[in-house]
């Protein structure tokens, strides 16, 4: 684990983690429990994000739920009720649709600063720091480095001076160069722009089935997209069953685990 010390934010900064869907991939755990709510190291993934949010001191964060909305705001009832800025916007959607639905509903919040987290992502607060104190640019997406990719990662190719070329699960191999990690900070006109993309692309109806990375790409084409490593730091998504057990180990607190 990388041990910089986590400095907060010059700018205030809100979060947006979008957490609507039941993760199918999941069941039989994900039968009546979101997957944001299953447990890593003994504590649900939701709240290893609110902790790690709240320690680089973002206090306004809005969760969007849907499936068993009612376990989530149970939870933030019984561990965040002296944080009244932590909200729910509920997703009706997330049936139907995929998480670009969830950033449409979530479209009002996007006001000065912000990250939007993926719902499955378990990240540590040091990740998060660098993350805010990277170079400023419209849109920065977090990513990291392996030897190779699998057919589920969310590939990034870069150009020479760290900008996002393009973002998709299909980009050819040899022009991999990092995977995105669910992240993405906004700043400067890039909150306006995205917004504005989203507003623009669900008026289609089968945008309904898109992530919102597919905007982030679109917007890549236009040199708006920097990216920032977080290389040492802890992460880890959840997709399968045996990525809780990866997490619990790289999140054990008496482990110094470290993303591979």
């Amino acid at each position: 684990m990388t041990n910089n010390p986590i400095t907060r934010p010059a700018r205030h900064t809100k979060a947006i983690i979008l957490s609507a869907g039941q993760g199918r991939r999941l069941l039989p755990l994900t039968e009546s429990t979101p997957k944001c709510l299953l447990p890593v190291a003994d504590k649900p993934v939701l709240a290893w994000q609110i902790d790690a949010l709240l320690a680089v001191g973002i206090e306004e964060i809005t969760i969007v739920a849907g499936f068993q909305v009612g376990l989530i705001e149970t939870l933030l009832q019984q561990r965040y009720a002296n944080h009244p800025k932590i909200k729910i916007l509920f997703n009706p959607f997330f049936e139907v649709a995929d998480n670009l639905a969830s950033c449409w509903i979530a479209r009002g919040v996007m006001t000065g600063d912000f990250l939007i987290l993926n719902g499955d992502t378990v990240i540590e607060a040091a990740l998060i720091a660098q993350v805010l104190n990277s170079k400023p640019a419209p849109i920065t997406l977090s990513v990291d480095y392996k030897n190779a990719y699998d057919a589920d990662d969310m590939k990034v190719q870069l150009d020479p001076d760290g900008w996002v070329k393009q973002v998709s699960k299909i980009i050819p191999p040899h022009q991999v160069d990092a995977e995105s990690i669910g992240l993405v900070y906004f700043r400067e006109q890039g909150p306006e722009l995205f917004s504005q993309a989203v507003e623009s692309a669900l008026r289609h109806p089968a945008e309904l089935k898109s992530w919102y990375l597919s905007i982030i790409d679109a917007l890549a084409k236009q040199h708006l997209v920097n990216s920032c490593s977080v290389k040492g730091f802890r992460w880890c998504e959840i997709d399968f069953i045996e990525d809780l057990a990866k997490a619990g180990i790289i999140f054990d607190e008496n482990s110094s685990g470290i993303n591979p």
